[in-house]
């Protein structure tokens, strides 16, 4: 599909497996709603992930919230952060992981919209 801001690549799953894509699009639409709404671009490290490569780069396993579709982690720090994390909640985001330490490059703002999880939501940790 076809998403404005986010191209196919930046969304597909980045195991060398398979190059897939599984947005939700109601996700999507968030997403794009929210980037439309903060007038910058959202970079995105990570965005859909099969159920190997989660298993492989998250301790959340093969059912992590990346394979549902419904989740990303946007590469920001600074005010741009702090602005996405202000405004995502008003776009019906749930999940809020924040991860702002170390070099600029590794930083990053993870958001999902899932509702069924181990804690109540919404949720905002740090990593």
């Amino acid at each position: 599909m076809d998403y404005e801001f986010f191209s196919e690549n930046e969304l597909a799953c980045k195991c060398p497996r398979l190059h897939t894509v599984g947005m939700d699009p109601d996700f999507m639409k968030k997403l794009v709603e929210l980037r439309r709404f903060l007038g910058f671009p959202i970079i995105l490290a990570s965005a859909y992930r099969c159920p190997e490569h989660n298993q492989e780069v998250s301790n959340t396993g093969p059912n992590g919230p990346h394979t549902t579709g419904r989740a990303i982690d946007a590469k920001l720090y600074g005010q741009r952060a702090y602005a996405l994390v202000k405004a995502a909640p008003n776009f019906g985001f749930t999940g809020i992981g924040v991860n702002q330490k170390g070099d600029i490059g590794s930083r990053f703002i993870h958001l999902d919209d899932l509702t069924e999880m181990p804690h109540p939501r919404p949720w905002v940790w740090s990593y």
